[in-house]
């Protein structure tokens, strides 16, 4: 077995252990400090998304709409990315280039335009919608706004990194597809993170009395 190949693999199960043990830690903290006083919107999961009623309603239009701003920013990018193909082939038959240089300039060109595009992107409203969407739902579901300040944040870091991830190894359809896994990822792991830091501050308070 390669050693490139395992230590993927020891670094993947290292992420997933602490991933599990930061999750039973937010579960044991919940449990802590009560129901009342725990994350609220945790507790609408993926399954209310098939009831067939008012949460695959919610859901419908939250996932829609996400995927439609994820789907703006990936269509610019490309759009960037094929203009500057364009411009750039237009360019090397006035320059005289053999076709091999030709393509190899064109593809160049392509790529940084698309990197460009992507960095002036990395701010637009996709992963904003998500983040404040979240944080508003949090709130819609009874929870304090520092519950919608860690699940927004977690949200909107998620939707950036899974997005990054996703596109660099599979391109737009990667980012979609990374953006929205990252959303919801990153939404869960702030609420862990929550439930957590709210157990703590329970924990402290009760061994100071």
């Amino acid at each position: 077995m390669p050693l490139a190949f395992q230590k993927k693999k020891v670094r993947f199960l290292t992420i997933v252990t602490a991933i599990v043990a930061f999750s039973v830690t937010a579960k044991q903290c919940r449990q802590l400090v009560g129901e009342n006083a725990s994350s609220h919107s945790g507790k609408f999961t993926i399954l209310n998304c098939f009831d067939m009623t008012s949460g695959t309603l919610a859901c419908t239009v939250k996932e829609g709409a996400k995927l439609y701003f994820y789907n703006i920013r990936a269509a610019r990018v490309e759009k960037a990315k094929q203009g500057a193909i364009q411009s750039a082939l237009a360019d090397v038959v006035k320059k005289g280039l053999s076709q091999s240089a030709s393509v190899k300039y064109a593809k160049k060109e392509g790529e940084k335009a698309a990197k460009l595009a992507s960095r002036n992107a990395k701010h637009r409203l996709g992963p904003i919608i998500s983040s404040g969407w979240d944080f508003f739902e949090s709130v819609y579901y009874g929870g304090t706004l520092m519950e919608g300040f860690f699940r927004g944040s977690g949200t909107l870091f998620g939707t950036y990194a899974g997005g990054f991830l996703g596109e660099q190894k599979l391109g737009r359809l990667g980012y979609l597809v990374g953006s929205h896994t990252g959303s919801w990822f990153g939404g869960k792991v702030g609420l862990m993170l929550y439930d957590v830091v709210n157990g703590l501050h329970f924990l402290l308070h009760s061994l100071r009395l």
